[in-house]
């Protein structure tokens, strides 16, 4: 998806999660032991959950230098690497031009952001009001900002804060730690 891309939301789509697991098979399969976990992270992980068609997989490892250990790998996936992604807490890959989008986010195990993307996954997956709030949000921001992709991120911060707040209440009143991998 590029900058100009026009922003679009789209209802939730229950074959997501099915094609997750398709893309966490492949990816478990080409990476093997060096993929410590395997997750679907985003708003199309979330059941119910207003989206943008697209699949994020957060790959968590070890460390992500050397980058030759993976890059091929998922290069004969198909994934292009990104080695301009300006963030540079993760290694970013894209899928095949004509392919169902599928963002590849490589992430140090155990790092802020790594922990971040699934306990905000979580909350949203088990507080429905606030994924209700949090797809409302999206949908009304999509609209005002279809033509700037750039605006509708800086636009949606607040709302990802707040819920973000709550998530870190809840993680803290609930003992919440990551679950199991998912692929």
């Amino acid at each position: 998806m590029s900058a100009d891309d026009p922003v679009v939301m789209v209802p939730y789509d229950v074959r997501w999660p099915d094609e997750f697991r398709s893309i966490g098979q492949a990816l478990r399969k080409a990476l093997g032991p060096i993929a410590l976990r395997i997750d679907h992270v985003g708003s199309t992980a979330v059941p119910g959950l207003d989206a943008k068609p697209v699949i994020d997989v957060q790959v968590s490892m070890e460390r992500l230098e050397p980058e030759d250990r993976y890059v091929p790998r998922l290069e004969e996936l198909g994934y292009r690497f990104d080695p301009e992604n300006p963030d540079r807490t993760k290694r970013f890959f894209v899928g095949r031009d004509g392919d169902r989008r599928t963002h590849v986010h490589i992430r140090r195990r155990g790092s802020f952001d790594e922990q971040l993307n699934l306990l905000f996954r979580d909350f949203l997956r088990t507080h429905r009001e606030a994924a209700k709030e949090y797809s409302s949000a999206k949908r009304d921001l999509a609209k005002r900002h279809r033509d700037d992709r750039e605006a509708y991120v800086q636009a949606k911060d607040p709302t990802v804060w707040s819920l973000l707040r709550r998530a870190h209440d809840w993680a803290q009143s609930s003992g919440w730690q990551a679950g199991a991998t998912d692929a």
